[in-house]
């Protein structure tokens, strides 16, 4: 199958770029990484290859396999892995012969319900000492939008699923020390998103 006939996602195609030039610093001690998340694999393809000294693993809903495994078909690299299934409404840290030292994820806290962004967060509670935790979209700060995009994205996302939304940066942060992640960077991307960069404390 050619890229052109691959389940496509044009917000991975803008971000994957300044994602990466975050990702190569805070993953430079990284052994394997656990995507939470893969979407439609697009990122998974693009950085396993930029990041040959570590594992890539996907995973997401069983639903989502075929389009990951698509794009991994395409653009194979010795370092990434199939996807495993992961569901925040249900699964445990999954059991990988490699246990991960990093989590990414991306494009998930303002679709998923709180109650499943809390789920992530305690999965990343399981991470080593000095285990990274990076998150990159949209957040909100001192409870206010950054920008009216993102104030009527979030208008979107809660008229298509009232569980949804731009969570608060506070909430996020506070989360995080309740599972032992202290915020390491917290770094501007275009489009008025972030990168959130977690490492384990305890």
């Amino acid at each position: 199958m050619n890229s052109s006939a691959l389940p496509f996602s044009q917000a991975c195609e803008n971000n994957q770029a300044p994602i990466f030039e975050v990702l190569q610093t805070v993953f430079s001690d990284r052994a394997h990484v656990l995507e939470i998340g893969s979407g439609t694999g697009q990122h998974s393809v693009y950085f396993a290859p930029r990041l040959p000294h570590l594992l890539w693993q996907t995973s997401d809903l069983t639903e989502n396999h075929t389009a990951i495994q698509a794009w991994h078909a395409a653009h194979p690299a010795p370092n990434l892995r199939p996807p495993v299934k992961l569901d925040l409404s249900c699964s445990g840290w999954p059991e990988l012969a490699t246990p991960p030292d990093a989590i990414f994820t991306s494009n998930t806290c303002h679709i998923v319900a709180w109650p499943l962004v809390q789920k992530l967060f305690a999965l990343a509670g399981h991470l080593p000492a000095q285990g990274v935790l990076a998150i990159y979209g949209p957040f909100n700060y001192g409870g206010k939008f950054t920008s009216d995009s993102n104030r009527a994205f979030d208008a979107w996302l809660r008229a298509r699923d009232a569980h949804s939304g731009i969570r608060h940066f506070e909430d996020i942060e506070a989360l995080a020390r309740k599972h032992g992640l202290a915020l390491q960077q917290d770094q501007a991307m275009p489009a008025n998103n972030r990168v959130l960069v977690f490492r384990k404390i305890d």
